[in-house]
Formats: structure tokens, sequence, C-alpha cells
């Protein structure tokens, strides 16, 4: 529909292979001329790794248009097929006179004879698996038997394995590991990078005529990275919906605005489970935090500022953990640490800044801070919870007010138990 408008020879992402549109970025050039290599020199089995859309299917199209004449190609698009018809469908793609009611075995002999025969012709046999990872296991075995079949010197059949990453994880398993050693070689897909996505579209587009100045502006190729994750196959879907946007509004720029287009038409760049994660997470949080409120509220409060002194904001041992008479802290400064007020100095006579004053009824109070401003929120929880605490620290003092002070005698005691201080 837009060839034309932007003066191209064929559509430039179609998502079905297309050998003269190969890009050879992204390491894909070297992975063919390394597959080529493994090949020609007999090296038996291959592995090839990617991700769905990395290009694998390309790959394997590539092959067999850069192999030589003399290598035959064989390719199995069907993951599904059982040990017992892999020799069979062999046989059928390499035209072989298999009559129907043959067994296995004559199979084999009439693939071996024929594999034999191809050899001494200087030729070879190519097997190119495709979905290798949902092929059965003992499928993949079946093919580790046939990769058997050699000469003293060379391997009659070689075979390629063309998966997603789950075929590693096959490949792992212990009951396959013959398997396994038998890889000479393995190679890996990685998506494309921003740059190498930059460069991916612009080669499509010079591939099939373009001449012009770039069409994608790079802000659509940022959203095109980010979106694609650097995938060829989704890079290929969402250009050519970005394209179509921008001749529908009869623009030769490719914008951000196209490319925003493009993605909430398919379904890249969502992440639906992501997003319900994350929402999860935070509706757990408010639900901690409104449960740490209420847990706060009823706290034993009393027994808590009896055992702890909270002076400016610091939380100070109590002296009883000390051998000290037990002295509350300030319900100013509990009240001040929450709502935002300015602590007053503890009222009573202080030896010095940081000593020791006289609290009710004669008692000994530690140390006394010097005023401290401590800003908090005016509204919301806090402001809430600052109240609770200003009820509960006045409760508390009142309470330690009413203490009757320690008598003479007592103290007397204490001291003829404890003995004389150092």
């Amino acid at each position: 529909m837009y060839l034309e408008y932007f003066g191209l020879s064929q559509a430039p992402f179609k998502i079905t292979p297309d050998t003269k549109l190969f890009y050879s970025g992204g390491n894909r050039g070297a992975i063919l001329e390394a597959l080529i290599y493994a090949i020609t020199n007999g090296e038996g089995i291959v592995k090839v790794v990617g991700e769905v859309g990395t290009g694998k299917t390309m790959l394997c199209r590539m092959l067999e248009v850069e192999l030589a004449d003399n290598i035959e190609v064989v390719y199995l698009a069907n993951p599904s097929l059982s040990p017992d018809h892999i020799p069979y469908a062999i046989a059928f793609e390499l035209k072989l006179e298999i009559a129907a009611s043959s067994n296995r075995l004559q199979v084999m002999n009439e693939l071996q004879n024929y594999l034999l025969d191809k050899h001494r012709r200087n030729g070879q046999v190519v097997v190119f698996v495709e979905e290798a990872q949902s092929m059965p296991l003992a499928s993949l075995e079946e093919l580790r038997l046939l990769s058997n079949l050699e000469t003293g010197q060379s391997k009659l059949l070689q075979i390629v394995l063309f998966g997603q990453p789950e075929l590693d994880e096959a490949l792992d398993r212990p009951n396959i590991r013959q398997l396994r050693e038998r890889i000479t070689h393995s190679f890996r897909l990685e998506p494309l990078s921003r740059d190498e996505v930059r460069e991916y579209v612009r080669f499509r587009m010079r591939a099939v005529g373009y001449r012009g100045p770039d069409v994608f502006k790079e802000g659509a190729y940022r959203a095109l990275a980010r979106a694609s994750e650097g995938l060829v196959r989704r890079i290929n879907i969402l250009a050519d919906k970005a394209l179509l946007a921008a001749f529908a509004d009869d623009i030769h720029n490719v914008t951000p605005r196209h490319m925003r287009v493009a993605i909430e038409d398919g379904s890249f760049g969502r992440r639906p489970a992501t997003r319900a994660w994350w929402l999860g997470g935070v509706a757990a949080l408010l639900l901690a935090v409104v449960g740490t409120l209420f847990a706060l509220d009823h706290l034993p409060w009393q027994q808590w500022l009896q055992r702890y002194a909270i002076d400016a904001g610091n939380i100070v041992q109590r002296p009883q953990d000390t051998g000290s008479t037990p002295v509350p802290a300030s319900a100013v400064a509990v009240a001040a640490m929450t709502a935002g007020e300015t602590t007053p100095a503890a009222t009573g006579p202080s030896t010095a800044s940081g000593g020791a004053g006289v609290g009710p009824g004669g008692t000994t109070v530690g140390a006394v801070a010097e005023p401290v401003a401590v800003t908090a929120a005016e509204d919301g929880p806090a402001a809430g919870l600052a109240g609770a605490v200003v009820a509960v620290a006045a409760a508390v003092d009142s309470e330690v007010d009413s203490m009757p002070a320690a008598s003479p005698a007592a103290s007397s005691a204490a001291e003829s138990e404890e003995g004389p201080a150092s």
C-alpha cells in the first residue's frame, strides 16, 4: 500500500524470510560463515540457539543458498516426528524409492547406501532440524544414532539443530548426555542492540530501493528498540505498521507518534504480568503500612516508655538497665518526634549540658538534651499517630509524677547491700 509513496520496490519488513534482505549485522554474518565452515568440514552435529524471533529461520534459509552445490540439504520442519519416522522422513526428502511396506531396517539400508554413493562422488548431506526444542528426546537420540553413519575418515550425515533456549535445557538432562557430547559447535543468536536496530531498519529500506533521507526519526528508533527488545520479527512487524501510519498521515517521516500507534496496535511493549505484579506489590506495601500504624496504636506504650527514655529523637537505654532508678522521658519530647513541635529542655536544675537533673521526688534524672526542632508532616497518618503518642506520653508522665519518692531508710538499706561506692 505504501510502496509507491516511499519509492520502494517491495515490502521491506515482511516476516517471511527473504534471503535478499539478510542482515549480516548483530553477529549474524559471522555465525553464517562459521556454520558453512563446520558443515563443509564434516563436523558432525551443530547447534544454533536463539530466542523466538531472532532470525533462526532466516539463517537456515541463508545456509541453503550459501552452501556449495555438492551439499544436499534435508529440511525437517516437523519437530514432532517419532524416532521410527525420522529415517523415513529423511529418505522421503532425499527422494529415495522406498516401498510403503519397507521396514525400518530396509529404510536404513537404503539410506546408508545413498550416503555412501554421495560420499564417493564427493558430495555431502546435511539435515536441518527446525524447532528442535520441541522434538521428543527419543527422536533427538535417533538423530545421534544417524550421525554414527560414517566412513573411516568422514561423517556421512551432518546435522544442524535450530532451537529456542529450551533446547539447551533438554540437552542438559543426564539421559541425553551422549548427544550433548557429539555437538561440536554451538552458536547463539542474540537480540539486536539499539544501534543495530537502527542499522537493520536502514539496511532493509535501502535493500528495497529507498534512496532518500532517513525515514525514521531518532525518537521512533528508540521506541522501536524498546518495544521490540531487539527481536527481528518484532522489528519487522512494528516498522511495517509505523510506515503504514505515516502513509495514512501523508507524511514521509515516521515519528515517535507513528511508532506508538504501531506499538499500541500490536501486543508488543505491553507487560500486563509485570504491571499486575507491581500493583500487587504496592497494594501489599500499603496494607503493611496501615497494619503497622494500627498495631502501633494498640501497643502497650506505657510499658514501652517506662523501659526506654526518648529524648529529642534519640532512644536512650533506661537507667534501670544499669542498676539506677527508672525515670520517664518528657512527654513533650515524644510529641515533638511525631507532631513536629520544638522540644524544650526538661525542667529541673542541671549540673551541665548533658549532665544529670533532679526529677520528681528527688530521683536522679538522666542526661538532658538541648532543645531540638523536629519537623514532620502536619497531616496524614503521622498526625493521627502523633495525637495518640502525646496522650500516652502525658499519661505516663502523670503516672510517674504520682510515684512516691524513695525514703531515706530505703536508700540506706540499698547502700548497705551494695557496699560503699568506689
